[in-house]
């Protein structure tokens, strides 16, 4: 396991010819690892009844408080969560994450996707635009208690995980240059659009706009006769760049806990203006994190010149791969005569479509021949030999497979590929992934129970405040709400590692769930500190 902030107060040390030695010792952390799931509120999300002892997860012990809002920054604290990170998220304490509230919301006015994306996590509404709320998370970032500033307790925080716009943290007295004097071992993990640098630091930058500065955009679409894009680009019905920049983020935390963990803090804050160890701020730019998914695309422009465009639905230097079309089971509609040329072909698809890659010299063979068409193989034809000369005559090879699949059902296309040992996945739909007997066979998705308030009357003269939020948004004094339980199926823990049990312990929990539980602990208030914060609405 990764140490905690707390064992290396205790001077739980080990140098980097240690580290392997340092993972197999079990370290007495007990009141860092007993804190309840239980929120301590009555909108208890906890599903976690199961008195079996945990397994030693990777991120046991180390405490890390969620700043971020909607996915970037909360993905990054999802996934270490999932390995055993307790995950202490500050939310606003009026409207909570914007991200409750997003897309499709349930019978509680909260959106599923927000029960998925904050498991596993306690929900603090603390504001951060006032002064007493910043100074309540100031103390739980420096690490200290009731006794006087500067302490080391038990109780500290390890990681930050913060996607404001950068300055934002340094304007409010949060941020490194705020923090670090005391609490040298934290680290910050900050997701921006372009950086904590640069000429750009200073722009706002959302996932789509991010997409297009790193050139993914360009890349997806269809190309007119020269190759470049026509027409506006293709983007994915999801946030990609905040995703792929929320694993960065979590990552690189991953590496800076293992960095803090090889070297041996200075007993006094002066490091002579170094960090004491690598990997203390962990800079994650969106950008950036979309590049590093573009392969050669860089290289390739530099040594020869070339500029990838797009490719429809196959890609650029491989043939074949492709999404081909297939006779329409009984229950899809008609099909139409669509354009052979499914690569630069927009229309949108009224056939079943399967995507079959015949990559490599062998696959392509096998591929020809479960076709039946072995002419288009070497030694019958040298003109199909190679990959360079197979992409030389992309139009031939395409038309040949899309004529073949569009006599048959998907069913029965996948049932020859699979008997010819050729890639071939059905496109398909999240009915047909929640169904999927490969899924469900390894807990690909989890059903996850959720309590929740729902308003069973209301007095707020039609304002649309059905939610777990309601009671500050325009409620009326009459309002009532009753318990109640469902679930909701999510995504499982990914990767799986041996031991590890994928299931979320609880849903995303109503806002302010573990206000009180944290307060006390990290901030070192009492119940009537606390009961004043949340008078003057600074806390919730």
């Amino acid at each position: 396991m990764i140490l905690s902030r707390s064992c290396r107060a205790r001077g739980i040390h080990h140098h980097s010819h240690n580290l392997n030695h340092a993972l197999k010792i079990t370290f007495s952390c007990s009141k860092r690892h007993s804190h309840s799931h239980n929120p301590t509120t009555s909108n208890d999300t906890s599903i976690n009844n199961d008195t079996t002892p945990e397994p030693d997860l990777p991120l046991k012990g180390i405490r890390v408080l969620e700043l971020g809002q909607l996915i970037a920054g909360p993905f990054a604290g999802q996934l270490l969560g999932q390995f055993g990170a307790e995950i202490i998220k500050i939310e606003p304490p009026t409207t909570g994450d914007p991200l409750r509230t997003w897309r499709e919301l349930d019978v509680d006015g909260v959106g599923p996707w927000f029960r998925s994306i904050a498991r596993n996590k306690k929900s603090v509404g603390v504001d951060l635009r006032s002064e007493r709320g910043r100074e309540v998370v100031r103390r739980m970032m420096r690490g200290v208690n009731r006794r006087g500033e500067g302490e080391e307790r038990e109780g500290g925080v390890d990681v930050v995980i913060e996607n404001f716009k950068p300055g934002t943290l340094e304007k409010w007295g949060l941020g490194p240059a705020d923090i670090h004097p005391y609490n040298p071992s934290l680290i910050y993990t900050r997701v921006s659009g372009y950086g904590q640098t640069g000429p750009w630091a200073h722009r706002p930058g959302y996932a789509s706009v991010c997409e297009a500065e790193s050139g993914f955009r360009y890349i997806n679409g269809y190309p007119d006769e020269s190759g470049k894009l026509v027409g506006a680009p293709v983007r994915p019905n999801i946030s990609l760049g905040d995703s792929v920049a929320g694993l960065h983020a979590a990552f690189g935390t991953v590496l800076g806990l293992l960095a803090r963990q090889r070297q041996t803090l200075p007993s006094s804050s002066n490091t002579n203006g170094k960090p004491p160890f690598a990997g203390r701020i962990v800079d994650v730019s969106i950008v950036e994190s979309m590049l590093n998914l573009m392969e050669g695309i860089i290289p390739e422009y530099d040594r020869m010149g070339k500029i990838r465009g797009p490719s429809g639905s196959s890609v650029t230097g491989i043939v074949p791969t492709n999404a081909y079309p297939c006779r329409p089971s009984s229950s899809s509609p008609s099909p139409s005569t669509p354009n052979n040329n499914s690569t630069t072909d927009p229309t949108p698809p009224t056939y079943d479509y399967v995507v079959i890659g015949g990559n490599g010299d062998s696959i392509y063979t096998r591929l020809m021949h479960a076709i039946s068409r072995p002419d288009l193989t070497h030694p019958l034809s040298s003109s199909f030999s190679t990959n360079a000369l197979r992409v030389q005559h992309q139009d031939i090879i395409e038309n040949a497979i899309s004529a073949w699949t569009r006599e048959r059902t998907v069913d029965e296309v996948v049932q020859a590929m699979e008997k010819a040992g050729v890639p071939v996945g059905r496109v398909v739909d999240m009915r047909d992934v929640v169904g999927c007997e490969q899924v469900r066979e390894r807990g690909g998705v989890r059903e996850v129970e959720v309590r929740g308030r729902v308003k069973v009357n209301s007095s707020s003269n039609g304002v649309n405040s059905n939610s777990s939020l309601g009671s500050q948004v325009g409620v009326g004094e009459r309002d009532e709400y009753e318990e109640r339980r469902w679930t909701v199926k999510m995504q499982s823990t990914f990767p799986v590692l041996e031991g590890v049990d994928g299931m979320p312990k609880w849903a995303g929990p109503d806002l302010g769930s573990h206000t009180d539980e944290v307060l006390r602990e990290l901030a070192g208030l009492g119940e009537e500190e606390v009961e004043e914060l949340r008078r003057e609405g600074v806390v919730r």
